[in-house]
Protein backbone atom coordinates (compact mmCIF):
# COMPACT_ATOMS: atom_id res chain seq x y z
CA UNK A 1 0.00 0.00 0.00
CA UNK A 2 1.42 3.37 -1.03
CA UNK A 3 1.47 6.12 1.50
CA UNK A 4 0.55 9.55 0.14
CA UNK A 5 1.57 12.79 1.73
CA UNK A 6 -0.63 15.84 1.63
CA UNK A 7 0.67 19.36 2.14
CA UNK A 8 -1.58 20.96 4.71
CA UNK A 9 0.02 24.39 4.79
CA UNK A 10 1.72 25.53 1.55
CA UNK A 11 3.27 28.60 3.21
CA UNK A 12 5.06 26.47 5.83
CA UNK A 13 6.20 23.99 3.17
CA UNK A 14 7.64 26.73 0.91
CA UNK A 15 9.35 28.36 3.91
CA UNK A 16 10.86 25.02 4.94
CA UNK A 17 12.15 24.27 1.42
CA UNK A 18 13.61 27.79 1.08
CA UNK A 19 15.40 27.55 4.43
CA UNK A 20 16.79 24.12 3.52
CA UNK A 21 18.15 25.43 0.20
CA UNK A 22 19.80 28.36 2.01
CA UNK A 23 21.28 26.07 4.67
CA UNK A 24 22.67 23.64 2.09
CA UNK A 25 24.12 26.55 0.10
CA UNK A 26 25.85 27.89 3.20
CA UNK A 27 27.35 24.48 4.02
CA UNK A 28 28.63 24.07 0.46
CA UNK A 29 29.98 27.64 0.49
CA UNK A 30 31.82 27.04 3.75
CA UNK A 31 33.29 23.78 2.47
CA UNK A 32 34.51 25.31 -0.80
CA UNK A 33 35.33 28.99 -0.23
CA UNK A 34 36.06 31.15 -3.25
CA UNK A 35 38.50 34.01 -2.97
CA UNK A 36 38.76 36.88 -5.44
CA UNK A 37 42.50 37.00 -4.78
CA UNK A 38 42.86 33.57 -6.39
CA UNK A 39 41.88 35.02 -9.78
CA UNK A 40 44.78 37.46 -9.80
CA UNK A 41 48.43 36.57 -9.73
CA UNK A 42 50.76 39.18 -8.24
CA UNK A 43 54.38 39.16 -7.29
CA UNK A 44 55.07 40.03 -3.68
CA UNK A 45 57.87 42.03 -2.16
CA UNK A 46 58.74 41.61 1.49
CA UNK A 47 58.93 44.96 3.24
CA UNK A 48 60.19 45.54 6.78
CA UNK A 49 58.01 48.07 8.62
CA UNK A 50 59.94 51.12 9.83
CA UNK A 51 58.97 53.46 12.65
CA UNK A 52 56.29 55.87 11.43
CA UNK A 53 55.14 53.65 8.54
CA UNK A 54 51.45 53.13 7.82
CA UNK A 55 49.83 50.64 5.49
CA UNK A 56 48.85 53.51 3.20
CA UNK A 57 52.43 54.76 3.00
CA UNK A 58 53.75 51.25 2.36
CA UNK A 59 51.10 50.62 -0.31
CA UNK A 60 51.92 53.91 -2.08
CA UNK A 61 55.69 53.38 -1.87
CA UNK A 62 56.00 49.69 -2.77
CA UNK A 63 52.69 48.82 -4.44
CA UNK A 64 51.77 48.80 -8.11
CA UNK A 65 51.22 52.46 -9.11
CA UNK A 66 48.55 51.48 -11.66
CA UNK A 67 46.31 50.02 -8.92
CA UNK A 68 44.11 51.81 -6.39
CA UNK A 69 45.90 52.26 -3.06
CA UNK A 70 42.81 51.08 -1.16
CA UNK A 71 42.89 47.73 -2.97
CA UNK A 72 46.59 47.32 -2.17
CA UNK A 73 46.01 48.12 1.52
CA UNK A 74 43.14 45.62 1.63
CA UNK A 75 45.29 42.95 -0.02
CA UNK A 76 48.21 43.61 2.35
CA UNK A 77 45.85 43.15 5.31
CA UNK A 78 44.35 40.00 3.80
CA UNK A 79 47.64 38.31 2.84
CA UNK A 80 49.42 39.13 6.09
CA UNK A 81 46.38 38.61 8.36
CA UNK A 82 46.73 42.04 9.95
CA UNK A 83 44.36 44.90 10.67
CA UNK A 84 45.05 48.41 9.38
CA UNK A 85 46.22 49.82 12.71
CA UNK A 86 48.07 46.80 14.02
CA UNK A 87 51.45 46.95 12.28
CA UNK A 88 54.64 47.58 14.24
CA UNK A 89 58.27 48.45 13.46
CA UNK A 90 60.35 45.43 12.54
CA UNK A 91 57.37 43.48 11.21
CA UNK A 92 57.80 42.00 7.72
CA UNK A 93 54.85 42.37 5.32
CA UNK A 94 54.24 40.94 1.86
CA UNK A 95 53.27 43.75 -0.54
CA UNK A 96 51.95 43.12 -4.07
CA UNK A 97 53.76 45.01 -6.82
Amino acid sequence: MKRRYKIKNKYRFITFVTLMVIAISMVIGAAFPVSAAQDQEYNYKEVKVQSGDTLWKIARTYGDPSRDVREIVYEICDINSVEAGSIYPGQTLKVPY
